[in-house]
């Protein structure tokens, strides 16, 4: 830890410990934005895609001979045939050809292809189509009368897969908070930063060489104070686990990867840390700058340059 002014007039801290325990002290609980829970833009741009087969296929809800119509239907509309998978495969990939095991109890591994592209089905293909819908279960959903509209349906199921997506805005939030603190300070100070700055666009814009611990680094902030690089690195663990402890080490090593040659900042914070003191501990005694957001909140990052 490098000595600041900062830690001994705004947190009336003397010592290393006295500042590690004030970090430890003073984690925030949460940074969850409204943002966090839905992105509800890309769950209606989805729905949209498909909104007109959907809005076909909601003529099967409720029909008493289900296969008889659905036949018709494709052969009277077969795009259609596209929107199925959409209802029930949720891999994130958006597939539309399939592989599906169909028996190994005979010692054999048996597929049936199936292929949702297909722009003009033979009755074989309608009939296989509708043996997919029998057998995953959406036959019965929709015979059922559960459901009442396929999109609002989507609706829901694309919500659902959009949750997978919330590790990534909790990151996300943390890089935005930082850089609103980021962009204050380089607005006041006329300054110029980069937000995630690999070394390639670091090259590009300053015409300066930075070293990486590894091919795909990318810094999560650079600023350019017309002297030296100010490099940073942020994240937000709300729960503890292995992952807090190679992060910290992670960050031990890049900061000697920098060699002093470069101001490197690291600004993490979240509950996860009280349970994974002593890894965090040992990366705060040897790199100069470890922040947490209470500390950039009081005013660390004016500090810096000083």
């Amino acid at each position: 830890m490098k000595y600041l002014d900062f830690y001994s007039k705004i947190l009336n801290c003397n010592t290393e410990d006295d500042v590690f325990k004030y970090f430890i002290n003073n984690l925030k609980p949460s940074i969850l934005l409204w943002s966090y829970f839905v992105n509800w833009d890309k769950v209606i741009k989805n729905t949209k895609k498909i909104e007109i087969a959907l809005n076909s296929l909601n003529y099967l809800i409720g029909k008493e001979d289900f296969d008889k119509e659905f036949k018709h239907l494709v052969k009277e509309n077969p795009s259609v045939i596209k929107a199925i998978p959409s209802l029930i495969v949720r891999d994130g990939s958006n597939s539309l050809r399939f592989k599906i095991l169909i028996d190994y109890k005979h010692k054999k591994f048996v597929y049936e292809d199936y292929d949702f592209t297909v722009t003009k089905p033979t009755g074989k293909d309608i009939e296989k189509y509708l043996y997919f819908i029998k057998e995953s279960g959406l036959k019965d959903l929709i015979v059922s009368k559960k459901i009442k509209n396929l999109v609002d349906y989507m609706i829901g199921v694309e919500a659902g897969l959009d949750s997978n997506g919330r590790k990534n805005r909790s990151g996300h939030s943390m890089e935005n908070i930082v850089e609103f603190f980021i962009k204050d300070l380089c607005d006041r100070k006329n300054l110029e930063y980069i937000k995630e700055a690999d070394a390639g666009k670091i090259k590009d814009k300053w015409n300066i060489d930075v070293p990486v611990d590894k091919s795909s680094r990318r810094y999560d902030f650079v600023i350019n104070n017309g002297r030296e690089l100010i490099i940073f690195e942020t994240n937000f663990y709300g729960g503890g686990g292995s992952k807090l402890k190679s992060t910290a080490g992670e960050y031990r090593n890049l900061y000697d990867v920098l060699d002093g040659k470069y101001k490197f900042i690291w600004i993490t914070d979240g509950y996860g840390w009280k349970t994974t003191e002593r890894p965090l501990r040992e990366t705060f005694d040897h790199n100069e700058y470890v922040f947490n957001l209470d500390m950039v909140e009081k005013g660390i990052l004016d500090y810096i340059g000083k």
